[in-house]
């Protein structure tokens, strides 16, 4: 099944995605109650919001051996997460705004994003597993002077717009067993195996439940082994196989065409 959020008369509604249409539900499927069929909209004319607004967003670095081969890192020795911030969540189809301040690199990073379905603490492997609603694509957006001029990543990676994710969650995929792909302008800017991973989305959720319980909602996005430069005017694409594409123009503040 695909999920998702979107924008009905200014309000923001779950629905279920089909080809054709996107039929609305009563409710967030997260929850336990049941929900119903309230309506229908053409999915051509959805406008698309993030699939879920995480209770806490968490964001993984350095996770894949070639990027952190490249960056010439250490290789971690247990999973560490990190925090991100929900204002800068945007949807599918909606700009990523260059702040006017930005200079040097400005970068797409292509992730594959674990929903959380349940309530976990201290979790097996198992647990950790069935615990994961279903799965969704980020792009995590880095201004890369601000990353090294900032003592923390507030700006360079939480300013508004710097992480859209979508279009929807897809419960039924061996997300491990996919492949993702970065275009630019319509051109394969990067491509590599999904889970080729340091420490997979259950070792993440294993180590964070031993600390922090998990609630539903809460998403956990993968690092990525690739990045790429960005331009106001560019459209960017994240696909993974067997999930779907999100896909956003590239706007500079202050210029809305």
């Amino acid at each position: 099944m695909r999920y998702t959020r979107i924008s009905v008369a200014g309000r923001a509604v779950w629905g279920t995605v089909g080809e054709e249409e996107i039929e609305l539900l009563s409710g967030s499927p997260l929850e336990q109650h049941p929900v119903d069929v309230i309506g229908s909209v053409p999915r051509a004319e959805a406008h698309w919001l993030p699939p879920v607004v995480p209770p806490v967003f968490y964001a993984v670095g350095m996770n894949y051996p070639r990027h952190i081969k490249h960056a010439g890192a250490p290789f971690p020795q247990r999973p560490e997460v990190g925090y991100r911030a929900n204002n800068a969540l945007t949807g599918h189809g909606s700009p990523i705004v260059k702040p006017a301040g930005v200079e040097g690199r400005f970068e797409a990073e292509p992730e594959l994003v674990a929903v959380i379905g349940r309530t976990l603490r201290h979790a097996t492997r198992d647990e950790a597993r069935e615990g994961i609603f279903g799965w969704t694509i980020g792009n995590d957006i880095s201004a890369r002077t601000w990353q090294h001029e900032d003592r923390t990543f507030w700006r360079s990676k939480n300013s508004d717009t710097f992480k859209p994710m979508g279009p929807w969650i897809e419960t039924d995929v061996d997300a491990l067993a996919q492949t993702t792909t970065l275009r630019v302008n319509g051109e394969v800017r990067a491509t590599f195996p999904t889970g080729d991973m340091v420490f997979d989305p259950f070792d993440f959720i294993v180590e964070i439940t031993r600390h922090i319980t998990l609630q539903p909602g809460d998403v956990l996005w993968m690092g990525a082994e690739s990045v790429c430069q960005l331009e106001p005017g560019d459209t960017v694409e994240v696909e993974i196989s067997g999930i779907g594409v999100l896909s956003n123009p590239v706007h500079l503040e202050g210029n809305h065409h």
